[in-house]
């Protein structure tokens, strides 16, 4: 515990040799020795909340409506519950052999436990879970500002609506403006507690857009525009009782938020600080995730989209009213603006500390810092001016690699027990877990690929 307590400590300036400690450890968030003294009390508990909320609400939040068009309203509500639930264990999973082990990051742990191996495949699975959670972001965002086309039907973007197709609000335009004057400057920053103010104005714009999108559909729902939504799964109009579980690995990406526990832990004083603030933005993300799905499905019923900001243009001004329909869709991307850095952040450290395992740190190397920042940008930028829709995005994300991350690696940790300190509970539930995320995962994929030779 001694070692550990030097890897994880913030207080006053670094020496040499901790510095080179935290290297070897991996910790994702190195903090500079002249900062290092500023930071001597520790990030605040509120700001790890906001942070971790931001980690969990990104895009996924857009396609919970859909899950409940597949599900039903009872069942998608269970299964968030179920999985918010699941990813709390998870969570305290990681959180309780980091304080037993000598790494203080997520790769370090599976280091300890399956060797180098294990870091590399655990580093190269977030690198891809938050690169495609990232080029989903700027789809979004570019469907937002410049429009889509979602089932043969063109739905038209704000700047589209405003203006008329112009060479400068195209997606490929726009989505460069934001890219590099509004997310280069806080891809920029290298601390994650930097990034609490604009986590806790992201939070808040989901907040927004959960009260706004409540009060349309309960207002539609009262003029009697809208139609009941189903309780249950349609399994009569259902082309396959295994297209059910396509909604689950949607779930398991919005959950998806294991490769931030290490970064925004790290900077609180206290460990226990994360296991509470953890907790705290679990309840939150699921509260805002049931009211989303529920009343995104209430307003559009069996039309909802895969991204249900689709749903929100001039086809259905007369059911919301124009002004409503554009700053529900504005609030959100600029929510998913302000999400971008967070997950950024994890991409970045992952990719670095793969890569550049002896060098130093990251933060402290200027040149490979900027140049590696504009390099994902670049990257992320390329493929999202490629990608078409997220609903398979989000289906294969949430199936591969993101049920690894939240629910086998760190049930595979538990059950290795390098440090003898798991409980027959902590055993049972991580075997459960495991078991689940396999079963459900693997239908999931076959029953994509089912649909996919389907259409094709």
């Amino acid at each position: 515990m001694a070692k550990n307590s030097i890897i994880i400590s913030r207080f006053g300036v670094e020496s040499n040799q901790e510095m080179t400690l935290k290297k070897d450890a991996g910790i994702l968030s190195p903090l500079l020795p002249e900062t290092a003294a500023r930071s001597s009390e520790g990030a605040s508990v509120s700001g790890a909340v906001f942070n971790v909320s931001t980690s969990i609400i990104g895009a996924g939040i857009m396609s919970i409506p859909a899950t409940l068009k597949v599900l039903g309203v009872i069942p998608a509500v269970l299964l968030i519950l179920f999985i918010a639930y699941l990813s709390g264990v998870s969570s305290d999973f990681l959180l309780k052999f980091t304080h037993s082990s000598k790494s203080a990051t997520y790769a370090g742990l599976m280091g300890e436990s399956f060797g180098k191996t294990g870091s590399v495949v655990l580093q190269i699975t977030v690198m891809v879970t938050t690169l495609g959670c990232l080029t989903i972001y700027l789809i979004i965002i570019g469907d937002v500002l410049s429009g889509s086309t979602s089932d043969g039907t063109l739905h038209m973007g704000i700047l589209q609506e405003l203006f008329g197709v112009q060479w400068w609000n195209s997606r490929a335009f726009a989505l460069l403006f934001i890219v590099v004057f509004v997310m280069l400057p806080l891809v920029l920053l290298r601390r994650v507690e930097s990034l609490r103010f604009t986590s806790a104005l992201s939070v808040l714009l989901a907040v927004v857009f959960v009260v706004i999108s409540s009060v349309m559909a309960i207002s539609a729902f009262y003029k009697e525009i809208t139609k009941t939504p189903k309780l249950l799964p349609d399994l009569a109009h259902q082309t396959s009782f295994l297209e059910l579980f396509t909604a689950v690995p949607v779930i398991v990406t919005a959950f998806t938020f294991h490769f931030n526990v290490h970064p925004i832990g790290a900077e609180l004083r206290k460990s226990s600080d994360m296991v509470s603030a953890v907790r705290i933005s679990l309840v939150l993300c699921a509260s805002i995730y049931i009211a989303v799905g529920f009343f995104g499905y209430l307003l559009f019923g069996d039309s909802t989209m895969s991204d249900v900001l689709a749903n929100f243009d001039q086809e259905f001004s007369y059911l919301v009213g124009p002004l409503l329909n554009d700053t529900v869709r504005l609030s959100y991307a600029l929510h998913l603006v302000l999400v971008f850095p967070l997950l950024n952040f994890s991409l970045r450290a992952n990719i670095d500390e793969l890569l550049f395992p002896k060098w130093p740190l990251l933060a402290s190397h200027t040149a490979r810092f900027i140049s590696l920042t504009c390099f994902l940008l670049v990257f992320i930028y390329t493929a999202a001016i490629a990608i078409p829709n997220i609903w398979y995005f989000f289906q294969f994300l949430g199936s591969t690699t993101a049920v690894c991350v939240a629910f086998i690696f760190p049930g595979a940790i538990v059950l290795r027990d390098v440090h003898e300190i798991s409980t027959r509970r902590d055993r049972i539930l991580a075997t459960v877990m495991i078991f689940l995320a396999v079963i459900a995962s693997s239908i999931a994929i076959s029953s994509n690929v089912m649909n996919l030779f389907r259409t094709n």
